[in-house]
C-alpha cells in the first residue's frame, strides 16, 4: 500500500472508506425514499422488485461492519503514533454522542455515531490487549450472536405463532409518510417519535457485531496486516471464493426470510452474522484489486474517505432535502430505481465536494470540530496535503 507523500494517511485505506460511504448510502436512503420502512416492515420489502433484493442481498447489514472495522484500525494508529490516548479518546467519544444525537434527532433515524462513541469508550478500556485477544474476542463474539439467534429461533418454533409473518403496521406507515412530507415541522415530529426507539433497537441489534469488528480492525491494526498486504496476498482468491461463495447465497436466504416468519427470519440472522463478515472481506480485498488496476477510481474515491464523517452526515442532509419537508419531500413517490439513480447522484455530488474542500483545507467540516473537541485546541488550518493525523476518519 501506498502512504499520501508528507503524510501517514494509508491512501488505500481512503479509498476504501470512500468505497463503503457508497455502500452506506445505498443501504439508509431507502428509508429516506419510504419512512413506512422505518415504522412497519423495518427493511425494504422484497416485493417491490429487483432493486430491493439487490440492496438486501448485496448491501444490507455489510457496510457498516466495514466501518466498524476501520473505526478499530484507526483507533490503534492513534495510540501507536504516541496520541495520549485515555483523555483524548474520552473526549472524542463526547464529540462524537454528540453530533450523533444530533444527526438522528435532525436528519437521520438510524444514525450510528451514538453507538460509535459508546462502543469506543469500550474500545479504550481494552486498548492494552494483545493482537490475538483482540482478534480471539471479536471472534467469539460474533460466534456468540449467531448462537443466540439460533436459541432464539428454536424457542420461537415451539410458540404455535412462531410461523406467522410479521405484522406490517400500515396505518403507522401512512402517518410516517405524511409527516415527512409536510414540511420541517413534520420532519422534526417524526424525527422526535422514531429516533429514540429505533436508536435502542441500533444499539442493540448492531452494537455485538460493531464491537466485534472495532476489535478486529484493532487487531489488524496492532498487527499492521492493512500496511503489509504481502502477507496475506496469497489467500485472496480464498476470501474471494469464501466470501462469494458463502456469503452470497446466505444473504439470499436473509432476505427471502424476512418476509416468511420469525423462525425463519431468526435463523437467517445467525448465518448472516457469519456470512456478512465473509462477503465483506471479499468485496475489500476485490476492490483492492480494482484500484490497483486502475489507480484512477481509488484516487477519485480518498478525498470522501478522507472526510468519511462529513459524508455520511453530507448523505443524510442531502437526502433530506430530496425526500423531505426539508426540501422536495419527494418521500413515496420515486420508484426504486429512481432512488437508487438519487442515490448515484449524490454519492457523485459528495466526491466532487469532497476532493475540492481537502483540495484547500485540511480537514472535513465534522473531522476539523471533532479534533478541535478532541484537543481543547483549534487545529492548524495547512491544506489538505500537509501531515495529516490519520486518525481523523475513523468514523
Amino acid at each position: 500500500m501506498t502512504q499520501t507523500p508528507g503524510s501517514r494517511r494509508v491512501h488505500e485505506i481512503d479509498a476504501v472508506r470512500g468505497f463503503a460511504l457508497a455502500g452506506i448510502l445505498v443501504a439508509n436512503i431507502g428509508f429516506f425514499a419510504d419512512p413506512r420502512y422505518a415504522v412497519s416492515t423495518g427493511t425494504m420489502p422484497i416485493t417491490e422488485g429487483p432493486v430491493a433484493w439487490f440492496v438486501s442481498i448485496a448491501v444490507l447489514t455489510k457496510f457498516y461492519i466495514l466501518f466498524s472495522f476501520l473505526f478499530g484500525y484507526s483507533f490503534t494508529l492513534m495510540s501507536r503514533d504516541g496520541v495520549k490516548v485515555k483523555a483524548r479518546m474520552a473526549r472524542r467519544c463526547l464529540g462524537l454522542f454528540v453530533i450523533g444525537v444530533a444527526h438522528g434527532f435532525l436528519l437521520w433515524i438510524g444514525d450510528i455515531l451514538t453507538l460509535y462513541a459508546i462502543l469506543g469508550l469500550v474500545l479504550l478500556a481494552l486498548r492494552g490487549i494483545s493482537a490475538r485477544r483482540a482478534f480471539v474476542i471479536g471472534c467469539w463474539i460474533i460466534g456468540g450472536m449467531s448462537v443466540i439467534w439460533l436459541v432464539l429461533a428454536g424457542l420461537t418454533l415451539l410458540d404455535p405463532a412462531g410461523g406467522a409473518a410479521p405484522l406490517v403496521d400500515a396505518a403507522g406507515g401512512a402517518r410516517a409518510e405524511e409527516l415527512v412530507r409536510s414540511g420541517p415541522l413534520g420532519v422534526l415530529t417524526f424525527q422526535a417519535e422514531t429516533y429514540p426507539g429505533l436508536a435502542a433497537i441500533v444499539w442493540v441489534g448492531q452494537g455485538p457485531m460493531a464491537l466485534a469488528l472495532f476489535l478486529l480492525g484493532m487487531a489488524a491494526g496492532k498487527s499492521r496486516v492493512l500496511q503489509e498486504p504481502e502477507r496475506w496476498a496469497r489467500l485472496v482468491p480464498r476470501i474471494q471464493w469464501a466470501g462469494f461463495g458463502v456469503g452470497l447465497p446466505v444473504a439470499a436466504f436473509f432476505t427471502w426470510a424476512q418476509a416468511r416468519g420469525n423462525a425463519l427470519e431468526l435463523l437467517s440472522m445467525a448465518v448472516n452474522n457469519v456470512a456478512s463478515v465473509l462477503l465483506t472481506a471479499a468485496y475489500v480485498v476485490t476492490f483492492l484489486q480494482v484500484i490497483r488496476r486502475f489507480p484512477a477510481v481509488g484516487r477519485a474515491l480518498a478525498p470522501a474517505g478522507r472526510a468519511a464523517a462529513s459524508n455520511y452526515i453530507g448523505q443524510s442532509v442531502l437526502c433530506c432535502l430530496v425526500f423531505t419537508g426539508y426540501g422536495l419531500a419527494l418521500a413515496g413517490r420515486l420508484s426504486p430505481l429512481a432512488v437508487m439513480g438519487v442515490a448515484a447522484v449524490i454519492y457523485a455530488v459528495l466526491l466532487a465536494l469532497s476532493a475540492w474542500w481537502l483540495r484547500g483545507h485540511r480537514y472535513g467540516p465534522v473531522e476539523y470540530v471533532l479534533r478541535w473537541f478532541t484537543r481543547w485546541a483549534r487545529p492548524r488550518r495547512e491544506v489538505a496535503h500537509a501531515a495529516a493525523d490519520p486518525s481523523h476518519s475513523a468514523t
